[in-house]
């Protein structure tokens, strides 16, 4: 198995090359300190992603773990290996090591585009108001919207009374029929602090005449302020009218001068994916809705606004090319001028968007590597069998905790072999996960541990015991090592969420101090 070393993984980090550094402990583990280009694939799930984080086999990759507390990393090359992955290596010593090699790590998660968000803020002074000014605009009658810049679960969860949601690329293109008169201010919210600042930056990046400024702290910072947030909303701004689609395409123009987004014809983007040098994301950058509607052949759904918030949640090699589409340009112009912002150096939007070829609906699934065993258990069998079978549930801690099968054990995966061990006396054994594939992933590694074990997977998994409406339990009773797989969101706390949210607009405001001393970062200013 390669090594390689903290000082020479730093210097990896520095080129141009592309690399994949990928960390495989679980996610909550990871959000508590991780180096800063660390995309979090924890083990358990490693099947299921790496194949649309890392698409080419050959990709440049370096595995991180925590070598004190657990062997992830020499699992995951290992079953990186049986996969066809070829250039892999293990950070030597973990992110132990890197913390000795005086070298700096961070918490959080989706931090290199927060960092990001906070760089933005400091370098163009975006323009911001406290919830406290904002509250007074509003009680005054000020002309003025506020525009959510989330996508629309989240802002349908909570947001700021009166707000209409327009998830972060969608602002440049739907907001001259939501503020057409130039003398209404507009105010950008979002949950906390990044996609505020981004999405009132790119309001005055795209050059509209209003007055702009992103809503300081977002409803977080309302909440905290003692204000009352609104829960259940459903106003989304609408697709543009013949006028405001002229204007948005005459703002997509001047952000496509200024900040110098290429473009690509469809017969230019094959040559990049024939090149087996190079690794090259097709994403479309429209809303889900649209995109289930139809979308070009092999393009992934990436939000434009979630693509700039969460962009390790979508790529993972670093110095990799992005394509991007949409129908108009404009989403794909506005979202591309963050990434080139950030950095990222190979960046283009199709030519043509999705009118440049034939279209397919319905949703794109995930391209899952290695052995898929078979579901071979329906829940008519297991219950009426429950009290002489051993459940193992393998999804998501808060979703056991909130309802699961009764009696079930709770683990993630990569402690499989841990919960199996545990038990008094080898019984029959159900693998249950969120819905049948987790569990049917697991299926080989589980009867490898004992050829006498009778495992099975549920078919449909929990989802669809649930959906049956069957009998379910609470709690975190019968847990099987850490719960570390989960980051929850300040206001996900089970308890003084007051206390995380200050916490958590504090780190982010922290973190431009921080990539200042990790200096790896290659943020552009323009």
């Amino acid at each position: 198995m390669d090594k390689i070393l903290p000082l020479d993984l730093r210097r990896l980090l520095q080129d141009e090359d592309e690399l994949a550094l990928i960390d495989v402990r679980e996610q909550g583990r990871f959000s508590e300190a991780h180096l800063l280009f660390a995309v979090c694939i924890p083990l358990s799930h490693l099947e299921l992603l790496v194949a649309d984080r890392v698409p080419r086999k050959d990709t440049r990759m370096v595995i991180v773990d925590d070598s004190a507390v657990d062997d992830f990393g020499s699992r995951a090359i290992g079953r990186l290996t049986d996969l066809g992955y070829t250039n892999v290596a293990l950070l030597e010593g973990g992110v132990e090591a890197w913390q000795s090699a005086n070298l700096e790590l961070f918490s959080g998660v989706n931090v290199p585009s927060k960092a990001f968000g906070e760089f933005v803020e400091h370098h163009y002074d975006t323009p911001r108001l406290a919830a406290a000014e904002v509250k007074a605009m509003l009680d005054e009658g000020i002309d003025m919207v506020i525009v959510d810049s989330r996508p629309f679960e989240e802002y349908h969860r909570m947001n700021i009374p009166s707000a209409t949601d327009m998830p972060g690329a969608e602002l440049a293109y739907r907001i001259h029929d939501v503020a057409p008169d130039p003398e209404t201010f507009v105010v950008v919210n979002c949950a906390g602090r990044t996609r505020s600042i981004i999405g009132a930056q790119s309001l005055i990046n795209a050059g509209i005449a209003n007055k702009v400024a992103a809503l300081k702290d977002g409803t977080m910072g309302w909440h905290l302020a003692g204000y009352e947030l609104e829960h259940g909303s459903t106003r989304e701004a609408a697709k543009p009218s013949g006028s405001g689609m002229g204007k948005a395409l005459a703002a997509a123009d001047r952000v496509a001068t200024r900040f110098g987004v290429p473009k690509i014809t469809p017969d230019a983007v094959e040559r990049w994916l024939q090149d087996v040098k190079r690794t090259t994301y097709l994403l479309d950058v429209r809303s889900p809705a649209e995109y289930l509607s139809g979308h070009l052949p092999g393009y992934r759904n990436a939000p434009g606004g979630q693509l700039v918030q969460a962009t390790d949640e979508y790529v993972a090699v670093k110095n990799a090319c992005l394509v991007l589409a949409d129908d108009v340009g404009v989403r794909a112009v506005m979202t591309a001028s963050w990434l080139i912002q950030m950095g990222w150096q190979n960046v283009c939007v199709l030519e043509g968007g999705t009118g440049s070829g034939r279209l397919e609906s319905g949703s794109r699934q995930p391209e899952v590597l290695g052995d898929i065993g078979v579901a071979n258990i329906t829940t008519d069998a297991l219950a009426a069998t429950l009290e002489d079978v051993t459940v193992i549930d393998l999804g998501l801690s808060n979703d056991y905790e909130q309802h699961h099968i009764p009696g079930a054990i709770w683990c993630v995966r990569a402690r499989l072999h841990e919960a199996i061990s545990s038990l008094s006396k080898p019984r029959r054994i159900v693998l249950t996960s969120t819905d049948d594939l987790l569990a049917r992933m697991a299926l080989k590694e589980a009867r490898a541990l004992d050829d006498a074990l009778d495992v099975q997977a549920l078919i449909g998994g929990t989802e669809r015991w649930l959906a049956q409406d069957r009998a379910t339990e609470s709690g975190l009773a019968h847990i099987i090592g850490e719960i570390d797989d989960v980051w929850y969101k300040p206001y996900e706390h089970r308890g003084a969420q007051e206390k995380f949210m200050r916490d958590y607009l504090s780190w982010e405001v922290a973190l431009v101090e921080q990539i200042e001393r990790d200096a790896t970062t290659q943020f552009r200013t323009f």
